[in-house]
């Protein structure tokens, strides 16, 4: 008999890696990894993604001080929260200001805008994750988590699942190598390929 997953997947680290790898990062990417997340003997009761929609606001420039506007479409993870089986959990995107794009920084009087890159920072991403792992823990409606992330704040509540009688699947994807603190709390890592 098939055992029941739900699969945790945290867009910020997987966005960063596949877009690495060379990957178009979209709707069909992610659903496409979703599935090879899944193992022969599991049945997907859920997945559930984790991310922010990109940044729109008006900021001033570091160097010029000219007013520049972010505009962000959110319509990807609307695609996405409509597929099968998907979910979207949203954080939100913080502009925390700008930072040099090297350094050490050159003279003042020969720096531009272009010398700087914005800062953003995911806030609440971290803490869904933890309350929806808490959640499944408690309702025992899955066999196992499947997660997709390299954050060590995901730890405490990786732990509850397993003291619950969950199973903690980690997935490692090419070219990430998975935090020791996650893989001591998990019960099995799985290496998968990019679709």
């Amino acid at each position: 008999m098939a055992k029941k997953i739900v699969i945790l997947i945290d867009g910020g680290f997987i966005r960063v890696k596949a877009k690495k790898a060379g990957k178009v990062y979209n709707p069909a990417f992610i659903e496409q990894f979703a599935h090879a997340c899944k193992g022969v003997d599991e049945e997907i009761l859920r997945v559930l993604y984790y991310d922010c929609a990109p940044y729109s606001g008006s900021v001033r420039l570091p160097v010029s001080g000219d007013q520049y506007t972010f505009a962000g479409s959110d319509k990807w993870l609307e695609e996405l929260a409509s597929k099968d089986l998907f979910a979207v959990r949203r954080g939100v995107l913080k502009f925390r200001g700008y930072k040099p794009r090297k350094t050490p920084v050159g003279p003042a009087a020969e720096l531009t805008d272009a010398d700087f890159s914005p800062d953003f920072e995911q806030k609440g991403v971290d803490m869904r994750i933890g309350l929806d792992m808490a959640m499944y823990s408690e309702n025992r409606c899955v066999e196992r988590i499947v997660l997709v992330s390299n954050d060590t704040d995901c730890v405490p509540a990786m732990k509850h699942g397993r003291k619950a009688g969950l199973q903690i699947v980690l997935i490692e994807p090419p070219g990430v190598k998975i935090a020791a603190e996650l893989l001591m709390h998990s019960d099995f890592k799985r290496v998968i390929p990019w679709p």
